[in-house]
């Protein structure tokens, strides 16, 4: 099972011997970005800062830094175990198409009993500030990079609802901390949060706003999972972790939040107040530019009598979004096959962001699959952002990017197999040449057939692979040759 909270992981944690308390005092501004993003590049344990400058708070960072530790908050032995789980509810019915792709998530929420409950009294509301009590500054908000725009808090929970539908959608975005009661937030052009602004907006209405820190940590994963709109991320966080969210009403706005959280912002947006937001050295491991974003006031604060806040550390990777990009990637294989199928395999590497890259194996079955294949990923939701996807066969293990890469440089005639387009691309992409959309590649590296016009003397060679006599033979008697 998964962990309730965040403190009782962090228990086990230590008793694990995987997380290092840091008394000595740390500077939030670049200091404990400086620690963490060395800690997390060697593999290292999850720290608590204890005597962080400033703020009376303890601070967790590098929680979900190793594939060990987040499967252990999640209550997993591998990723793939959810990913298995999801085939086989999906497996009698296989629904088509994006329709199909939301009803599905229903039918997870509905068959697995797990949606979110609610509760009277909840740890995250023992204590209560309000109005000019509320004082960002006590909250230990990182400044980590020399040229970002300020302190910045990256791993708070923004949960928001639908104006006229009352769907609830709970996203992870960066927030700007510009004063003591004013939080920047940052929400792209494609993001649900953004589009519950707008409505607002459009209507004349301020939009109600609850940002928790420190949640269980099944909820602090699905608040990054891209599901679609009308899809309730706390399904998924009670579907992983086998149990409902416990779940408690605002205190000063209409929207609920878990309960065993550590610290709650409420507050209003009001329709057209803007403030610059950023520079932010970003999971791109670029700076992305100032723009304007919405600023919300904060009204209230709740949290524990003793709270502690949990943050991250983005930039250059590998970073502590690594391995929660790589249970993305595995938990919604499945999902990914409802809408496109022809997929065997695929894996979303690391160095691309996630999102920029998708190397897919297929059984090839007919001329111009993997084309197909292609535009199918790109309409296929969030995956539509993906700027380089490349096809390989079935047989090409898409996780080993040596031999990926193998195929993709040397098995392919880029005047016949490389097929670009423009569309959608993330708002954090600093390549394109002007905002929101831009090129994209698709590099057919599959073994070409007559009917595709390959049609040279003996058709597409055989790869060179040992002979399969030996090969045993050598195995048996390895141990002879002394190697």
């Amino acid at each position: 099972m998964a962990y309730d909270d965040l403190r009782s992981f962090l228990r086990a944690l230590e008793r694990d011997g995987d997380l290092k308390r840091v008394k000595a005092e740390v500077d939030p501004h670049l200091e404990v970005g400086e620690i963490t993003d060395r800690v997390n590049k060697a593999g290292g344990p999850a720290l608590l800062f204890e005597n962080v400058k400033g703020s009376a708070m303890p601070l967790a960072m590098n929680v979900f830094g190793t594939d060990r530790r987040l499967l252990k908050a999640l209550g997993l032995k591998s990723y793939e175990e959810i990913g298995e789980k999801i085939g086989g509810l999906l497996r009698p019915e296989l629904p088509q198409g994006f329709v199909g792709f939301r009803e599905a998530f229903g039918k997870l929420g509905a068959m697995a009993h797990v949606p979110p409950r609610k509760v009277k009294d909840a740890p995250v509301q023992e204590v209560v500030l309000t109005g000019d009590q509320v004082d960002l500054d006590a909250l230990p908000a990182l400044f980590t990079w020399p040229e970002d725009g300020g302190s910045f808090f990256n791993l708070g929970l923004t949960h928001t609802k639908h104006p006229e539908t009352g769907v609830r959608n709970l996203g992870l975005y960066r927030l700007q901390r510009h004063d003591k009661r004013t939080i920047g937030m940052h929400w792209q052009i494609h993001k649900d949060s953004r589009n519950h602004y707008q409505v607002a907006a459009k209507r004349g209405e301020r939009l109600p706003v609850a940002i928790a820190f420190g949640c269980p940590p099944a909820v602090t994963y699905a608040s990054t999972a891209p599901l679609p709109g009308d899809i309730d991320e706390y399904l998924l966080a009670g579907f992983i972790q086998g149990k409902r969210v416990d779940m408690v009403d605002c205190k000063t706005v209409p929207l609920q939040v878990p309960a065993n959280a550590e610290v709650v912002l409420e507050g209003w947006l009001e329709p057209g107040r803007m403030l610059p937001e950023g520079p932010f050295g970003d999971h791109t491991g670029f700076y992305t530019p100032q723009e304007d974003f919405p600023a919300l006031t904060i009204d209230c604060v709740t949290m524990r009598k003793r709270p502690l806040l949990q943050s991250i550390v983005v930039g250059r990777p590998p970073t502590e979004d690594g391995p929660l990009g790589r249970a993305t990637e595995r938990f919604f294989l499945p999902l990914l096959k409802i809408v496109v199928p022809d997929i065997v395999d695929y894996h979303l590497p690391e160095s691309g962001g996630f999102h920029n890259c998708a190397v897919i194996s297929i059984d090839k079955k007919y001329p111009k699959h993997a084309q197909k294949v292609m535009h199918a990923i790109w309409g296929a939701h969030m995956m539509s952002l993906t700027k380089l996807i490349v096809i390989v066969d079935a047989d090409c293990d898409v996780r080993n990017l040596h031999e990926v890469s193998w195929r993709a440089l040397g098995n392919v005639d880029y005047a016949r197999d490389l097929t670009v387009v423009e569309g959608p691309v993330d708002h954090l992409d600093h390549a394109s040449y002007q905002q929101f959309w831009g090129g994209k590649a698709g590099i057919d590296a599959t073994a070409k057939w007559p009917e595709e016009g390959y049609t040279r003397d003996g058709g597409w060679p055989e790869m060179v692979v040992s002979d399969p006599e030996t090969a045993a033979k050598v195995d048996r008697r390895w141990k002879e040759y002394g190697l």
